[in-house]
């Protein structure tokens, strides 16, 4: 398993407390607090309960989201209030959203693993990967190369994968559909802990995703041609100045916040590979590709490509690339529909015109009553098979974006 990220981790620790022999390999000696998603969407919550993690992340800080209010421009906050999401009812069984830290989360994973019998290895050097029929995995460790043959190779080494170059899988990438940049802020004591809200103002989307102790990831989103907005010696200062908005009640409260160092804004896009399976060899996470962070998918994504690869290397004692034909299909469709969802989300609440508020207005109204239009909002928290397929057919998309 090249990479302890959420979905190198989670798989070690499922396949491991199955009694395989597994080794996990992650560079970080110590998991670093970046820019990273830390929201687990309803869907993937039923992830997690079905590897057997919930606790883990839970005991690492991990806190269930139950609304969701939309403030935003187009809708004064009492209207937003009384039109809240209830996330504990979305699937059955799942309390709401799960927010967690993406370092704790990983630490807590890892850990995870290692007390189900995987052999984890932090701070590793260069690795290199052999494929096919004997798959093997050479890496450094404390300045010494180590080769190991194995069954199977999994890559869960993020976007820049190396094991996805090595095994010679093209990835395909669009251009940035937007930028985002989030901050980790502490003593945000006047916002409900369990309120998540996304919502538009100006040229700004912003996300609040609350965590326990009055910690919160806070992420405004703006156009490409804004680079370098937010940057330099006052960006904490700015990025906080900015979420002031006048949607929020009391957004005055983001000026008292404590911020962290760690506020860095990201090409927000879409990328997808030619099958995530080889010989000998399979990808997961963003390894295998990822969909646009403005849905906030990429951590159930990684837990539902852990228990789909668990699944399949359970069902069968050969493990043949065709074992992982229902997790490759599966795979593509689920990240097809993950894409519209993105690309409405933006053109919905990222065309910052007035025609742009009036189509969000349209659909506010619009979406309670009609299940096709409100699908591909609400895949983000029942995931991409939780609604009508009805609702990523180009015809209901164009029906969307021709409101207002």
């Amino acid at each position: 398993m090249i990479g302890g990220g959420i979905a190198g981790s989670a798989l070690a620790a499922a396949l491991a407390g199955d009694g395989y022999d597994v080794l996990l390999l992650e560079r970080q000696t110590v998991y670093r607090d970046k820019v990273r998603g830390e929201v687990i969407n309803c869907w993937g919550v039923v992830e997690l309960l079905a590897l057997g993690l919930e606790k883990q992340l839970l005991d690492a800080g991990g806190t269930y989201i139950d609304r969701f209010v939309g403030f935003d421009e187009i809708t004064d906050p009492a209207t937003a209030w009384a039109n809240a999401l209830h996330l504990d009812e979305m699937l059955p069984g799942v309390r709401g959203v799960l927010d967690v830290g993406h370092p704790e989360a990983c630490e807590a994973l890892a850990t995870a693993a290692a007390e189900a019998g995987a052999t984890v290895v932090r701070g590793i050097g260069d690795v290199t990967v052999t494929g096919g029929p004997r798959p093997s995995v050479r890496y450094e460790y404390n300045d010494v190369e180590y080769e190991v043959p194995c069954r199977l190779v999994v890559g869960a080494d993020g976007r820049t994968s190396t094991v996805r170059r090595q095994l010679g899988v093209s990835l395909t990438q669009t251009p940035p559909n937007s930028l985002g940049g989030g901050m980790l802020v502490e003593d945000l004591h006047d916002w409900p802990a369990n309120v998540t809200s996304i919502g538009t103002e100006k040229d700004l989307l912003y996300f609040v995703f609350p965590r326990a102790g009055a910690k919160a990831r806070l992420y405004l989103l703006h156009d490409v041609a804004q680079k370098g907005r937010f940057s330099g010696p006052t960006r904490q200062a700015d990025f906080l100045k900015a979420f002031q908005l006048d949607c929020i009640p009391n957004s005055e409260m983001f000026a008292a916040v404590t911020p962290s160092e760690s506020c860095a804004f990201y090409p927000m896009n879409d990328a997808w590979t030619d099958g995530p399976a080889v010989p000998g060899a399979v990808l997961i996470g963003d390894a295998a590709g990822w969909t646009d962070p403005v849905v906030g998918q990429g951590l159930s994504i990684a837990l539902r490509d852990a228990r789909l690869v668990w699944e399949a290397l359970r069902s069968s004692t050969t493990w043949s690339p065709g074992i992982f034909k229902p997790y490759v299909d599966e795979r593509e469709e689920r990240m097809r529909r993950l894409r519209i969802s993105g690309s409405v989300r933006t053109a919905m609440n990222m065309t910052f015109t007035p025609e742009g508020a009036a189509r969000r207005k349209a659909y506010a109204k619009a979406w309670p009553t009609d299940p096709a239009l409100a699908g591909s909002r609400l895949a983000t928290f029942k995931g991409a098979y939780g609604v009508s397929a009805e609702s990523f057919h180009p015809d209901t998309i164009q029906r969307l974006l021709s409101l207002g």
